[in-house]
């Protein structure tokens, strides 16, 4: 049975990270991304200790769909060294988990019709 994953990621613009995780849910590597707009961080980097305001990203995706979301995180990624951390799911609501399931390792453009246009008349 296929197993969830959550994968968390942060970077310092909130936009960048909704764009990302827009790209990432049109192409099927995740059902959806929480965005967690305003984290502080503290961590070592070049010799010193940074104390920086971030946004943080929580992907909900596949197991098997994780190393190509870490490599397009690497690729993608304004940050020499993004943070990318996978956390197993170990229990989930069974409903919730079958959506993951479907909606992920499929690109959207191919399963799901575009929204109506509406009636431009319609709504005078």
């Amino acid at each position: 049975m296929e197993e969830l994953a959550d994968v968390t990621i942060t970077a310092e613009d909130e936009e960048w990270l909704a764009n990302f995780t827009r790209r990432l849910v049109q192409d099927g590597l995740a059902a959806c991304g929480n965005i967690v707009p305003r984290i502080r961080s503290i961590y070592a980097w070049d010799d010193g200790i940074e104390d920086e305001t971030e946004a943080l990203l929580i992907l909900h995706t596949r197991t098997s769909l994780v190393p190509a979301v870490i490599e397009r995180a690497s690729r993608e990624h304004p940050y020499d060294v993004p943070q990318v951390i996978v956390l197993s799911v170990t229990d989930s609501n069974p409903d919730y988990r079958d959506w993951v399931l479907k909606v992920t390792g499929k690109t959207l453009s191919d399963s799901v019709p575009a929204p109506p246009i509406p009636n431009s008349t319609a709504l005078d």
